[in-house]
């Protein structure tokens, strides 16, 4: 039988896989945008999600192993999976229909649905809460810096 953190690590890179929906164009809409003077940790921005995701993923395997298979650890795992959806459409959506507001909109969702998450997920387990803190102290960063990019950017907005 495959451990449980290896199916959690698998779900969690191949829903990450959905970033590849991005193309040159797109990413070239994206990079001519005015950015913010304080925004000097761009290029460390894919090595801060690797570190999300491996908490989330982390925090998912701890919770499952508490209670394997209960419907309501079933229910926790479909919140996490949709919690990494919303994650990983930010970009691509926000790049396909060049809109800041999207990606903003999106980064909203994830925030408010991972703080439910953590909620939900606190009676169970507190190394599991720990382990989504990555997240939910970057999402707000992200979805602020989106927010300073509209300010710059308000023919993209």
């Amino acid at each position: 039988m495959i451990p449980s953190w290896i199916r959690i690590g698998a779900v969690t890179f191949l829903i990450a896989l959905g970033s590849f929906l991005i193309t040159p164009r797109d990413v070239k809409w994206f990079a001519r945008l005015s950015r913010p003077r304080w925004l000097v940790f761009e290029p460390l921005i894919p090595l801060i999600w690797t570190v999300v995701f491996i908490g989330g993923a982390a925090s998912a395997d701890v919770v499952w192993q508490k209670n394997p298979g209960s419907l309501i650890t079933w229910l926790i795992m479909a919140l996490y999976l949709l919690v990494e959806i919303i994650t990983v459409a930010y970009i691509p959506i926000m790049l396909r229909f060049r809109s800041l507001k999207a990606g903003e909109v999106l980064g909203l969702m994830g925030l408010i649905l991972a703080v439910v998450l953590a909620i939900c997920v606190l009676p169970i387990s507190l190394m599991a809460v720990l382990l989504l803190l990555p997240y939910l102290v970057w999402t707000p960063i992200g979805t602020y810096t989106t927010e300073e990019l509209k300010e710059l950017n308000p023919q993209d907005a």
